[in-house]
């Protein structure tokens, strides 16, 4: 027997306006807040779109008044009524609605709900595991609901520019060719096959090349991808990424695309006018400058080179490092209203140095009148002037130094350095900065192994400066890659390709790969480029990374619908789960679990 039909609804929850006064309607939604005075009875009923009051007046029917008490928070209702104005001093400037209410003539039940394990947009937000088990009502919330829409008003404006300009979209497999791309695949087993596996993919790369040698010419997708690694705020076993790939290009075609796509879809969607090209910087002087390869460009400080200055001090630790070819680098923490540069904080700030390799963090209180206290100053003396002239420092700034012989982890400790205070002095900025970071390695070095890899991935094309001294100095090698920074995140990471099959084996020889080996992981990609494929290349932004950063969060989660939280687990469903031992059996698995540690 079918249900009878409920109070369908004719306008949603935010669409009312002071136009609509004396018009019937029908409201469906959940009940936000429930007061009752007695005789009056108001309901703030919540939909997608907004929140409308609806009242049930002294004079309703018996019936209605009935209705109205048995109503709890997020019971799912029907309202039928007449929209009518609020007096002028009931008006509620917040609300869309809330020049207006309804008066119900009648209240349906659609469903009710138990009681609440956490109230929805209220004062106390419930911890992770919590919001996460009953994700159906936190994405209920009033941030979901916005951040929810964020991401999609976001996706469909990467959609309408790629439609216009001519792009195809298309989708790769998700089930896949296991290959060796960094990060651990998720394996998926085959029970035609028994002992083989596809594996999900960890991005589109190898399909959206072969897609070019098909002559697509300009591509893209909204890719999901997966890789079994470590969960933390910005990274997600499954992600989704903006892929794309053109043929015929140069790395300047590649960031032109990318630098319009960006300003099109902030201005429809965060209103926000961007810069028409986005500053490049090479990878070196990103690192040397601000310490990382991601630099967040909202706050000003600088990271200086010390060397000639450190000469000049009596410090023996700088004049060793320096003689034995190291480094010194320094960087002024100005003087911030409501922060005092004690001891006690110093010794924080050397301690996030100290995760990134430095051996300790020198330091120099700058003074009124050229004068220099504290720390090491006692090593410069007749040198002031030298030292507050590089920093152009003030009185009350802190000139902070570290001294190491390798140049990589002299730059990172001063950067983590540098993200500390912009931080915690509230140097930050509103806004959006983004930036291109060019010009990185090809290769570096991989000690536990004893071999050389790629920085990014082993289909980068090298600079042709450096084609003919792959073999011989492969750490000298810069790859034409482009990596997309925005506010101190990477956001999109993106290269030529390399499209000549002898020059792909070559990097793989150098990435301690054989030709036997290659052929067998990438056999169809190297197949495919003896058939005459373009020169082409393309880039890959981070979709939970962008709307994250676009809603002024510090997790991906917060942008996601269904995440799993740091454990990988996912409380709402409770997977991953065991299966039974039928399912097994049909695909040829057995399950081997660890052994127990003795206490």
């Amino acid at each position: 027997m079918a249900e009878e039909a409920f109070s369908q609804r004719t306008i949603t929850c935010g669409g009312l306006t002071k136009a609509d006064a004396g018009k019937k309607v029908v409201l469906n939604g959940w009940v936000h807040r429930d007061r009752n005075h007695g005789a009056l009875h108001f309901i703030n009923l919540r939909d997608r779109y907004g929140i409308t009051q609806v009242v049930v007046d002294d004079d309703a029917s018996k019936e209605l008044q009935e209705t109205a008490a048995k109503l709890r928070m997020e019971f799912c209702i029907a309202v039928v009524g007449v929209v009518r104005l609020r007096p002028d001093s009931m008006v509620n400037p917040d609300m869309a609605t809330g020049e207006v209410e309804v008066k119900a003539d009648s209240i349906e039940i659609l469903s009710k709900c138990l009681p609440l394990p956490f109230m929805i947009d209220g004062e106390a937000e419930p911890n992770e595991d919590l919001r996460l088990k009953y994700r159906f009502l936190d994405l209920r919330t009033e941030g979901m609901q916005k951040r929810m829409k964020l991401r999609h008003e976001f996706v469909k404006a990467i959609r309408q520019y790629f439609y216009k300009t001519d792009f195809y979209e298309i989708e790769t497999p998700t089930l896949i060719k296991s290959t060796p791309e960094g990060a651990r695949d998720f394996l998926v087993p085959s029970r035609f096959y028994p002992g083989k596996f596809f594996a999900l993919p960890q991005s589109p790369q190898l399909y959206k090349q072969i897609l070019m040698v098909s002559g697509m010419d300009k591509y893209f997708q909204i890719a999901r991808c997966y890789r079994d690694e470590d969960a933390r705020g910005d990274r997600q076993l499954e992600f989704t990424q903006l892929d794309m790939e053109m043929s015929f290009v140069t790395r300047d075609d590649i960031l032109a695309i990318m630098e319009e796509m960006f300003n099109e879809v902030f201005i429809k969607v965060m209103d926000t006018k961007l810069p028409e090209q986005f500053r490049r910087i090479t990878y070196h002087d990103s690192m040397n400058t601000y310490g990382n390869d991601k630099p967040d460009l909202r706050f000003n400080i600088e990271i200086h080179d010390l060397n000639k200055l450190a000469v000049e001090s009596t410090f023996a630790l700088f004049n060793t490092t320096v003689a034995n070819g190291g480094f010194v680098k320094g960087l002024c923490a100005p003087n911030t209203e409501g922060v005092s540069f004690s001891r006690k904080y110093i010794d924080a700030l050397q301690d996030a140095a100290k995760i990134y390799g430095a051996q300790g963090l020198a330091w120099i209180k700058v003074g009124a009148n050229n004068t220099l206290s504290g720390g090491v100053s006692k090593f410069f003396v007749g040198k002031e002037e030298l030292i507050i002239n590089e920093f152009n420092a003030k009185d009350g700034d802190l000139i902070l130094m570290v001294a190491h012989e390798n140049w990589k982890k002299c730059c990172t400790s001063m950067g983590a350095v540098r993200t500390k205070l912009g931080k915690e002095l509230d140097l930050i900025k509103k806004g959006f900065e983004f930036c291109w970071i060019i010009d990185f390695p090809l290769f570096e070095f991989n000690e536990d192994e004893n071999h050389w890899e790629a920085a990014h991935h082993m289909f980068s094309m090298p600079q042709s400066q450096y084609l003919d001294t792959l073999e011989s100095d492969p750490g000298a090698v810069k790859g034409d890659l482009y990596d997309l920074v925005l506010n101190g995140y990477e956001v999109a990471s993106g290269s030529i390709r390399i499209h000549d099959v002898e020059l792909q084996k070559k990097i793989f020889r150098i990435c301690n790969i054989d030709d036997a080996t290659a052929q067998e992981k990438f056999g169809f990609l190297l197949d495919a480029f003896k058939f005459g494929p373009p020169p082409h290349g393309g880039i890959a932004p981070g979709i939970d990374r962008m709307v994250m950063i676009m809603a002024e969060e510090t997790s991906i989660k917060e942008v996601i619908a269904f995440p799993k939280n740091t454990a990988a687990c996912s409380p709402m469903d409770d997977s991953p789960s065991f299966v039974d031992s039928i399912q097994l059996e049909e695909l040829h698995l057995k399950a081997i679990f660890p052994e127990k540690k003795k206490d």
